[in-house]
Formats: structure tokens, sequence, C-alpha cells
């Protein structure tokens, strides 16, 4: 018989027990919410889902900001058994809609600003039963849905607390919770994982990299329905009984120094491009004062971005690399002992091995090879996605799509994407090696190189510069900055000065977009 564990007793109960429930859990805008603060939402939104009919291991879909309702209908919904499935909200109507549809979840929770997308959703969504808001909905909004919804809907405020709520009979193999890809390759597939999860990486990273302790305050650019995120400002702060600050601003340089002066966090989760603009934009270095760490993932970070960084605000940057499917990073740079330019190394309860084209196992330094990692928060598969689950999960093992190289002193540094190196010549060129070059020439800001055909149908590399504010670069000048740096088979044909880089809202650059776009033009000659 499995034992008895739920994720949510392990994150929040577990404080209030040690008579720890008067600590701040959760600070948003000018409220502060206690750990007993927070149990009590769980109840109440227990004592919803009794009402709603939503069963144990039913799906609900969660469509909300960085708000307290976020941990409180994540955790509640886990409490009872339920599987809560944080959605973007970046996501338009109908893109929620087929990912609700997909998932099959018969109720959605939403944060007012999005219940204007109910109708669009329910047309997509026909399993869908019932939604409720979260906050006041205009006028406009509630015509809207009075006027083209044939379903119940409720408001958050309708559901009182009624006290004590049981925690269902779950263990730590029970589903747990799901969280949707990006789907920047093809449609997002949903990644199931189990009630442990949480737990395995806030031991794993938590504990054994940040060192989270219970003073600590995290704030986090990623929101919460990432799984960067999700860890950042739930897992990582509840493990210990520290503070989470929930902003639901999107994390704009001049919003992130506001955050950093008022809130004055001792954790910042961000990502690599928004570092470079957070430097760009001259941001203070006085408001990150209060910081003992940053953390990024998202892409690699360059080298020379992380030097600037850490000369400008002399905090450490620990750049790392996961996966929705793994739910946190596996592997990470430790303080003290930053290998600027690389992933790190692997993070403890986490296997790591490189896979050649042949399927042998990389045995030698500088070899590169597909990542595989072995470890327990990887998740138990995709919702209804046969063949791509065969094709990612091998065994215990996962296979990330990541290409990598190990140095000789077991530091990990990444390549591209499996679909996104580029062989000139007959040789694989990096593109996160190109790249790295490029923001090297002080006046780039960002860069992102992909392969594209010439006239003759022979592939070569192409880059897409964004310049610092305010300057001009010169495609002369930064082509014999390359000249100096790499080999020539390495160099882009052709350089493009563009004002941004597509990119996913994990902060990934797009470089399918970039492929197609040109694509769409000449071929490079």
């Amino acid at each position: 018989m499995q034992e008895s564990y739920n994720a949510a007793n392990w994150l929040i109960d577990r404080h209030i027990e040690a008579g720890n429930g008067g600590r701040i859990a959760v600070e948003s805008g000018d409220l502060k919410y206690t750990y007993s603060d927070i149990q009590r939402e769980l109840f109440r939104v227990q004592h919803a889902l009794a009402v709603l009919q939503v069963r144990q291991e039913d799906r609900v879909a969660l469509v909300l900001n960085d708000e307290v309702a976020f941990p409180a209908w994540f955790l509640g919904s886990m409490r009872s058994g339920i599987v809560p499935i944080p959605l973007s909200t970046m996501l338009n109507g109908e893109e929620l809609g087929f990912v609700i549809d997909d998932s099959r979840a018969a109720v959605v929770v939403l944060s007012a600003p999005y219940a204007k997308s109910l109708p669009t959703i329910r047309r997509i969504a026909t399993d869908l039963k019932r939604a409720v808001i979260v906050g006041e909905v205009d006028e406009e909004t509630r015509k809207i849905i009075r006027g083209e919804l044939e379903m119940g809907v409720y408001s958050w405020s309708d559901f009182d607390d009624t006290g004590d709520a049981p925690t269902a009979r779950t263990g730590p193999d029970s589903p747990g919770f799901w969280l949707y890809s990006s789907g920047t390759t093809g449609s997002p597939k949903g990644v199931m994982h189990r009630q442990k999860a949480l737990e395995v990486t806030a031991v794993n990273y938590g504990s054994s990299v940040i060192k989270i302790q219970p003073e600590d305050r995290c704030l986090s650019a990623a929101k919460l329905f990432f799984a960067f995120g999700l860890g950042n400002s739930l897992t990582f702060p509840f493990s210990v009984g520290a503070t989470a600050i929930l902003n639901p601003a999107w994390a704009t340089p001049k919003a992130v120094a506001e955050a950093l002066e008022r809130y004055r966090p001792s954790i910042f989760y961000g990502s690599p491009g928004l570092l470079a603009s957070i430097m760009d934009s001259q941001v203070s270095p006085d408001v990150m004062k209060s910081l003992r760490l940053v953390v990024v993932s998202g892409e690699a970070l360059p080298s020379e971005i992380h030097r600037r960084f850490t000369e400008l605000y002399k905090v450490p940057v620990l750049d790392g690399v996961g996966s929705t499917e793994a739910l946190h990073m596996f592997m990470c740079n430790r303080v003290g002992e930053e290998h600027p330019g690389t992933s790190g190394r692997p993070v403890d309860g986490y296997e790591v091995k490189l896979i050649d084209g042949d399927g042998a196992e990389v045995t030698g330094p500088e070899s590169p090879g597909y990542l595989h990692i072995r470890g327990d928060s990887i998740a138990t598969g995709y919702w209804c996605r046969y063949e791509s689950a065969k094709k990612a999960f091998i065994g215990e093992w996962l296979r990330t799509g990541d290409v990598y190289t190990r140095t000789q002193d077991g530091y990990y540094h990444f390549l591209g994407r499996d679909n996104d190196m580029i062989k000139i010549g007959g040789i694989w060129v990096s593109p996160a090696e190109v790249e790295s070059v490029l923001t090297e020439y002080p006046d780039v800001l960002e860069a992102a190189v992909v392969g594209a055909r010439t006239i003759t149908g022979l592939e070569t590399a192409v880059a897409f510069v964004v310049p610092r504010t305010g300057k001009v670069l010169d495609a002369g000048l930064l082509e014999q900055h390359c000249r100096a740096k790499m080999a020539a088979f390495k160099r882009p044909r052709e350089i493009y000065f563009v004002e941004e880089l597509p990119k996913t809202a994990t902060g990934k650059v797009k470089r399918f977009q970039l492929r197609q776009q040109l694509a769409d033009t000449m071929p490079v000659e």
C-alpha cells in the first residue's frame, strides 16, 4: 500500500504544526498573508471544489496572475487530490480553449482580466462546465459573460471560509499537477507530475544549491505558471517557511527595479535577456543591495553578460538549465564556483549523461552529445501524447533535446537544441558559441544565430543582433570583431540588426520564427 503523502501538507500544514503559522508566506502589493492565512485559503478552495462537484483526480485549469489566489487554488486542489493545471496568462482565448479542451478540465479559475475570454474558451472546450472568476470584472465583461455563456459562472467572493477541510487520501505517486509545455516546436503537451515532485525539487535544488532559508524573500520574474516560476515563488519559499513576493506586473527593467526597491528581496530569479535589459536600462546598483543571489534560466547566459552584471551589481549570478519535464533546474552553477558560459554541474539528486548520434554514451571531454537526465522530479509522462512520450522518456532517463559538451573538470557547456545546430562545411556549429562572441562586442545587447540556406543550397549561419539603447552598430566593425574571435566557418554570413528578438514567455528565443523569416525572403547569397 502506498504511504500517505500530500504536497500541500508538506508545504503549508507542516509549518503550522511546528508553531510557525504566523510567519509571512506571501507578500503581494500592500497585502501580507501568514502561513495560517494561506492554510485557511486552501480550506476555502477545498470547500469551493466540493460545491463545484469536482472529484478527486479531476482536473481544474488555472488562468491566474501571481496573486494569493494562485497558491490557494494550486495547493488547495492538490490537498483535495484534484489536479491543478496552471496555464499561461499570455495565451488568448482560442489558445486557452484548445489547451483546456485537451486537458478535459471541467472547471476553470481565472483572474478577472481574463474573464472576457470565457465565451471563446467555452466554445472550444466543450467539457468545461463551470468557471470561477477571481476579482471584479467590468460591466462590458459582465455583459459578455451573461449573454454568451451556457455554463455556471461564480465569483471567488461567493465562497466563504467555512472551516477546516480534510486532506484527500493521496500518496507520493498520486497525480499531483500538470504543466503545459510552451509549444515552441509543436502543440503544447500536458506534462504530468506526481505529488512528491515539488518536495524533490525543494530538497535537490532549493536546499543544496540556493540554500533557501526561512529569512529569505523570493522575487521571480518568471510567473507561477512556469515550472521555473513555480519553484521560485511557491515550492522553495514554502518549503522552509520563507516569504514569496507575488507581483503580477510583467518583468520590464523598470518594473523589476521598482519591485526590488519596494520589497527588498534576498533572491531574484530572472532570464539572461532580462539581465541584459536591466544593464541596458541603467538600473541603479542601489536597488540590488538586498540581494544575496540572482538565479538565471530560460536561455544560456552568455559569459560577457554574466561578467558585466556581477561587476556592476556585486551579487553572485547562478546560471543553470531545467525543463518543464524535470520541473526545475537539474544543472546549475554554485556560489563561489561559477563558471560563466556554462550551465554548471549536475544538481544533487540528478544523474546526467551525453549520448552521441549513434546512441553511445560520450565519455571524453569536449565531445558533443544529446543531454539525458535521471532524477525523481521527472514527469510521469505526457497526457495523450504517446509518440512524443516515447521519444522523451526513455526508461528512467529524460532526453532533453539539448546538445552539450562536458569540460575536463565536469562543467557542462550548452551548444544548442538538437534542431538548432548548424552544419557548415560538414562541421557542426553551435549557435550559442557564435552568440557568445557577438555579445562580447560592447554595443550589442542580445544576439540570436540560426542556420539558413544559400542560393546554392548550402547551410550557413545568420545572426540577428539587438543593439544596446542609443547605440548604432556598424556591420563592418562587428564582422571584424567576429573575424578576430572565431574560425572563419563559424562566422555569420549575414548580420541583421533588429529592435528585439522574438521570445517565448519563458525568455527562450524563437529560433524557428527567425528561420521562417529567412525562408520567406531571398536565400542568403
